[in-house]
Parts: structure tokens; sequence; C-alpha cells
């Protein structure tokens, strides 16, 4: 089966079970607006398929020097969280629009800090020269797929966070920590493809 149709597959069936909902178990307070937003996951298309992802600037003021997938708000003109994560890919690494191949979007997820995010799942050509935004970004770089969705190198930790523990999940590729919300849509998507 060809990486597009096993993508196409996996996000056409039903939830796992054990899919990661949010940063917590529990629903979003009453009356507590989430901001929409949305990553895109690039999936390089070549016979051993790795997954684009970003190392953001260590002097931004939110999520600093985290790994993430290139993404960020759903904006007014933007049609849908496609579109959007199409957007943000290009002005964050200089990734043409028409370039990626949508296969469809993954399982939203509930972040601790407010947001909503559609990951969107896309085949792109391998060996792209990516520009990092300089404002933004500090490096880009793949990490294998078959890597990122063995559980064997995912690792359970926590942390306590505005008074509360929290469970993650995080994954290291060389001294690179994946973590967070990253993580958890990547074990999501690990999940649909099992």
């Amino acid at each position: 089966m060809s990486l597009e149709a096993r993508l196409r597959a996996a996000l056409a069936g039903a939830p796992p079970a054990d899919l990661l909902p949010g940063d917590t178990r529990e629903p979003p307070a009453p009356g507590a607006a989430l901001t929409a937003a949305a990553v895109l996951v690039p999936i390089t298309d070549r016979p051993a398929p790795g997954v684009v992802l970003t190392q953001r600037l260590a002097t931004l003021r939110r999520h600093a020097g985290q790994i993430a997938f290139p993404g960020g708000r759903i904006d007014p003109e933007d049609e849908d969280a496609v579109a959007a994560a199409l957007r943000e890919a290009e002005e964050e690494i200089a990734l043409p629009r028409h370039l990626p191949r949508v296969i469809g979007a993954a399982d939203l997820y509930r972040t601790g800090t407010g947001y909503a995010v559609t990951p969107v799942v896309a085949v792109v050509p391998p060996d792209l020269d990516f520009t990092p935004n300089a404002s933004e970004v500090a490096d880009v770089f793949e990490v294998p797929l078959d890597f990122l969705l063995d559980p064997a190198n995912l690792r359970s930790a926590s942390l306590t966070w505005q008074g509360r523990e929290r469970q993650f999940f995080e994954i290291y590729w060389g001294e690179r920590r994946i973590w967070g919300a990253t993580a958890a849509m990547i074990v999501n998507l690990a999940r649909r493809l099992a």
C-alpha cells in the first residue's frame, strides 16, 4: 500500500479509543473559548518517509526553543484549517502552498494554553530546500516516520504547570526533545496508523 493510501485509510477510519484529546483529560471550563489553530504534518514522499519539524527560536516569548509542526492560529481570511496550515508552513519554512498533497485533517487536539489545534496531514516531495523564517524558526529538520511511530521511542513524563501535575509524552531524536502537544499529535497519528 502506498504512503498516501495508508495515510488516507488511517484518517478515514473510526478514531481509536485511546486517542489523546488534549493536554488534560478534562473538558474546557464552561464558557472557555479555545482559539482555533492548525498545523501542517508534512511527511516526505520517499521509500523511508520522514516528518518535517521545526525548532522555534530560543528568544520567542511563547514556546521558546520547542520542537513543533509549522502552524498557528486560523486567521479570518483562511478558508479552513487546511488553508491555515498551508499558509503557516509557507510563512514559517517557505514551503510553497501548492506542493503539499493534502491527505486530510487528523484529530483535533486541545492544548492547555487555550488552542484547539487541527493537524493537517500532507505528503511533500523529498529533499526540499526549506528556509526558516528568521523571526520564528531556528531550524527545520526531518525525523524518520518509522522512528516517530515506534512506541519504544516514546517516553512518559510529567511536570507541575499552573499548580497541577501534567502528564505528557516526549520523543528524543538525538539532542532534540519533541514533547507536549507536538508529541501528543504524533502519538495520535501513530495510534491511527497502528
